[in-house]
């Protein structure tokens, strides 16, 4: 008996001692959240597991709290890089959005974004060193804005990449690919497509405007570029302020799970564009209250909410029995996948991007590629008589005159980051000439006074004159930042100020025979036709950024022939247009305007020339599934090294609602003198693919369509013909 007492014993103690080691093995063993070894699915679980109720709905606003019982610190999700770092100190200023889009060059793009990322995880890093958890200090952007710049009256068109659906999704493609880098396990950093869906202004009525479009125009165009991003694995979207049809977009149903997320097959996170809940039930007024909509947000897609809606609402929500615990977890998940990828609860030092440091931000190499984007980002619209390039050794005087010549405002654009090296125009034209080379600045005028000018009679002594005038991020942009707009941000005609008009129409009368040279900020069309009469040449400079100077030396001086092309329709005038409100694509873009503009979408004069011939031609016919692939001979027959970027357009069988001409193809390539190159384009046969409205599907249409390779949308340098087979 007692043998079998002292058995039982040694058995329990040794059952007591494996558990106390067991215990003490799992108390040593980090949660499964904290354990880069497991999935991120089984980490999102645990960390769900672990959560309370409270501390859940806590993490579902941009503002996240900290919970330091599971070591979480506070984030702010809300981060901007539109064209580079943004209100976080020191960093790289690269050319606004729509002139890094005149470039016609996805390749350098992602050069770009891949910079900023750089510049962003380094900025990261020496922010969390030191314990600062700020606002524009995180890993994760509300960039690119790939909105179509359907009407050149909004003033935000300068944030997108222009009209066109097709550039606008290459483009954007390549900017997310560069900003989340491509490591198999980790996010560089997160971006965010926005603002998802149908939304170009106008601006002073975002609050509570209903976008009204039918399913054709949505598909073909308003969600085009969303699609090829989503493709392309970007990690966010961003639901945009409006209504579309009736249904403000922060709480579709249809666009953020129907199409979003089981039509696409999106997995990352929504977020609601800034104080866009509070809209829904304060000004679009489609629910009654904030605890309906935390409600209707969380059921229609939305993961985290740029106000305090869903942090405030939610609990009351659930206690309304409007949400369940599961509807809380099912969003959350998503946010907490996004942290897992970006290697918030893993050891610093197994992310690749852990070593990027103070010498990571706003080096040399990154000011070298400023400088490069700004340079293929302007546009040569005039050269009269080949006035451009200036020759310096046969230049002895420079007149920099003009508003915009010296303007901080006009080089950073909006949505920017600080610089200590800025270098405007007039610094730029300066630094580029010789210490014997006489060169003033003056600022000519203002963007009101129709009657008081300077510089002109310094200009009249001057060989040459460069007028720098446009419009700035205040006088165009979004509302409340553009506070000198006379529309909320949005422009009211396509006119230059009428100051600028009459000043370069009082230097051409005081200068008479020297040629003046225009440069012209902007981030939109405008009426070019008002002063080009009195000018020799007319470069579009847009906002470029930080090197913008330096850039417009390269290119008035020859360094560089000008390679810019046109990402949108210059109009005429307006009256062609549409009302504002009308989101009908109708009579909008190059695809579907056929009346005469100033400059065609694609333009941009080069100081070469470029002839094409097809080295190989599309076959005949071709079927759903086929690719249509063709060589392009590119001979640079000018007397310069130069850069074509050749464009690649379909035309398609007459049927109702074609686009009269489509772009679907695009390569920006270099070509010394006298030397050429092969560009080949391929185009899947079924981006040809167009929405029907009878069956609410894509549908290829039999016919006879026609190939077109130019430099702009109105150029044909090389055609063919090919049918596509029922």
């Amino acid at each position: 008996m007692a043998s079998t007492i002292t058995k039982v014993t040694r058995l329990s103690v040794a059952a007591i001692s494996l558990l106390f080691s067991s215990a003490a093995t799992q108390a040593q063993q980090p949660p499964f959240y904290k354990d880069a070894s497991q999935s991120i699915e089984t980490r999102v679980n645990d960390l769900l597991s672990k959560l309370t109720l409270e501390e859940k709905i806590s993490l579902l606003g941009y503002q996240s709290k900290a919970i330091q019982r599971l070591s979480i610190p506070a984030y702010n999700w809300w981060n901007e890089a539109l064209h580079g770092v943004a209100r976080a100190g020191e960093a790289t200023i690269f050319p606004q959005a729509i002139g890094m889009s005149a470039t016609f060059n996805d390749d350098l793009l992602k050069q770009v974004s891949t910079a900023i990322s750089t510049e962003a995880r380094a900025k990261y890093n020496l922010a969390i060193a030191q314990d600062r958890h700020l606002q524009y200090m995180g890993l994760t952007f509300w960039t690119p804005n790939i909105n179509i710049f359907r009407d050149p009256r909004w003033g935000r068109g300068q944030e997108t990449y222009g009209e066109d659906p097709f550039l606008t999704g290459r483009m954007g493609s390549a900017f997310v690919k560069g900003l989340q880098g491509n490591d198999p396990r980790y996010l560089k950093a997160s971006a965010t497509a926005k603002h998802f869906a149908v939304h170009s202004g106008p601006e002073a009525e975002r609050d509570h405007f209903d976008a009204i479009v039918d399913e054709k125009d949505l598909r073909e165009t308003y969600l085009y570029a969303f699609h090829e991003l989503v493709s392309s694995g970007v990690e966010s979207v961003m639901s945009a302020y409006n209504r579309v049809n009736g249904v403000p977009n922060s709480i579709n149903k249809v666009l953020l799970t129907d199409i979003l997320r089981k039509e696409w097959g999106f997995k990352g996170h929504v977020v609601t564009d800034c104080g866009a809940l509070d809209d829904v039930f304060l000004r679009h007024k489609t629910l009654p209250t904030a605890v309906e909509t935390a409600a209707a947000a969380l059921k229609a897609g939305v993961n985290l909410d740029c106000s305090t809606v869903l942090q405030k609402d939610g609990m009351k929500a659930i206690e309304q029995k409007l949400l369940t615990e599961k509807d809380i977890d099912y969003s959350l998940s998503a946010i907490l996948r996004t942290e897992f990828k970006l290697g918030f609860y893993d050891d610093p030092a197994q992310n690749p991007y852990h070593g990027y440091g103070a010498d990571s931000v706003h080096n040399a190499q990154h000011l070298e590629l400023a400088r490069k984007v700004a340079q293929q980002s302007m546009v040569l619209l005039k050269n009269d008589k080949n006035i451009l390039p200036l020759n310096k050794a046969n230049v002895s005087s420079i007149m920099v005159v003009g508003p915009n010549a010296a303007s901080l405002d006009a080089m950073v654009a909006n949505y920017h980051g600080t610089s200590s090296k800025v270098v405007n125009f007039v610094e730029g034209i300066t630094g580029a000439v010789s210490k014997s080379t006489r060169v003033e600045y003056d600022l000519g005028c203002d963007y009101k006074d129709t009657t008081h000018f300077g510089g002109i009679w310094a200009a009249g002594s001057a060989d040459v004159t460069i007028a720098v005038i446009g419009l700035s991020p205040v006088l165009e942009g979004e509302a409340g930042d553009a506070f000198l707009s006379e529309s909320g941000g949005d422009r009211k005609s396509l006119s230059l100020p009428a100051s600028e008009i009459a000043f370069i129409k009082a230097l051409r009368k005081g200068i008479k025979t020297k040629p003046i040279i225009a440069v012209i900020t902007a981030g939109s069309d405008v009426d070019v036709s008002s002063i080009e009469p009195y000018v020799d040449a007319i470069i579009y400079a847009w906002y470029p950024g930080e090197q913008g100077g330096n850039a417009l030396a390269d290119v008035v001086f020859g360094d560089v022939s000008p390679s810019g092309h046109l990402p949108l329709t210059f109009y005429k005038d307006m009256n062609s247009l549409p009302d504002y409100q009308n989101y009908a694509m109708k009579g909008r873009t190059y695809r579907y305007f056929d009346g005469p503009v100033q400059y065609p979408f694609g333009f941009g004069l080069s100081y070469t020339s470029f002839a094409y011939t097809l080295n190989s031609k599309p076959k005949a016919s071709y079927k759903k599934a086929d690719t249509l692939t063709v060589a392009v001979n590119v001979k640079n027959t000018g007397k310069m090294n130069g850069d074509e970027v050749v464009q690649a357009y379909i035309e398609y069988p007459k049927v109702d609602r074609m686009p009269i001409k489509e772009l679907k193809g695009f390569k920006h390539v270099s070509v010394a003198k006298d030397l050429d190159a092969t560009v080949t384009i391929k185009i899947p046969v079924q981006d040809l693919q167009k929405w029907d409205l009878a069956t609410h599907k894509w549908k290829l249409y039999p016919g006879q369509y026609k190939l077109v390779l130019g430099s702009s949308s109105a150029d044909e340098k090389a055609s063919v013909n090919f049918t596509v087979a029922k």
